[in-house]
């Protein structure tokens, strides 16, 4: 069977401040696709859709597969909160990069875990996620305490930009512990981060019961089912933002995210490669690590 994404409406503006159009985005998934798709590759997405742009609110569309094409490959998987399967896309070529996209799909949103083995993440994800009230010098700082824990217990992390206002830090796990055991395990590294940072730091997910500077340090994305935008992903934000893949060297005060964005993006991987490779890598031995991070909360 024929795979062809048909591309419509490529002159429809997007981003109007900008001036950039569905078609500048289409091209852009087209040649970041190498890059992109080892990390969207056998997961089921959750499409968030912009159809009219980043100006209008959009919507989620979990339940997709009915209408897609025969050759875009699609993954039953059942829901607790609507208690029915929901028939996910995935994202495995070009073509279905292209016509996810086409949707008004501006960003990629996948699970930790493939459709293969769906109850064990490759990776725990740290989401720093500031409040209105915060400096991205502080969301800097929080992952750099992140950073200062990964190397006191000999763990290795990726950074990247959220593309928006945070930053997320990946740890491998390479399928080897289940998503109870990773959510607890983020929130012992979220607890020595609020210990260590108490004045900008919170476990408080509600906005309204923060206090106006604190960060909120997510720890529950590592729950099933929950969704990021994955690494080289546009973002719905003013200048067409993308995800961008950080060295830690590049983790320091003066970053903003505004500087990644759909027009640099490709030049930035050519020279640098992919800084995001090692999120696939063998993953901690989680019992060692827990020794040190508990022997670190009780110092």
């Amino acid at each position: 069977m024929k795979k062809h994404a048909e591309l419509t409406n490529l002159d429809k503006v997007y981003w109007p401040d900008d001036d950039i159009t569905k078609g500048d985005l289409l091209e852009y998934y087209s040649k970041i696709a190498p890059y992109i798709l080892p990390y969207l590759k056998n997961r089921a997405l959750s499409l968030k859709r912009n159809p009219n742009g980043i100006k209008d609110n959009g919507f989620f569309q979990k339940d997709a597969g009915d209408s897609a094409p025969d050759w875009v490959k699609k993954q039953e998987i059942y829901s607790e909160s609507t208690d029915k399967m929901v028939n996910y896309l995935v994202c495995n070529d070009l073509e279905s990069l292209l016509y996810i996209a086409n949707l008004g799909c501006i960003e990629m949103n996948p699970w930790n875990s493939t459709i293969d083995n769906l109850e064990h993440p490759d990776y725990i994800v740290m989401d720093i996620d500031p409040s209105d009230k915060n400096t991205f010098e502080d969301v800097v700082d929080v992952a750099l305490v992140i950073k200062d824990i990964l190397d006191e217990t000999g763990m290795t992390g990726y950074c990247k930009t959220s593309g928006s206002s945070g930053l997320h830090i990946y740890i491998p796990f390479h399928k080897k512990y289940n998503y109870d055991e990773s959510r607890d395990f983020a929130e012992i590294i979220a607890t020595i981060v609020t210990d260590r940072l108490p004045k900008i730091t919170t476990l408080e997910r509600s906005l309204s019961k923060r206090k106006k500077n604190q960060i909120y340090v997510d720890y529950l994305q590592n729950r099933i089912g929950q969704t990021l935008a994955s690494a080289y992903s546009v973002r719905p934000k003013a200048g067409a933002t993308v995800s961008a893949p950080l060295e830690w060297s590049e983790v320091k005060h003066g970053l903003s995210p505004k500087d990644f964005t759909i027009k640099n993006m490709l030049k930035r991987v050519e020279e640098k490669g992919d800084l995001f490779k090692g999120v696939m890598g063998k993953g901690i031995d989680m019992g060692k690590v827990i020794e040190k991070l508990e022997a670190m909360h009780q110092a």
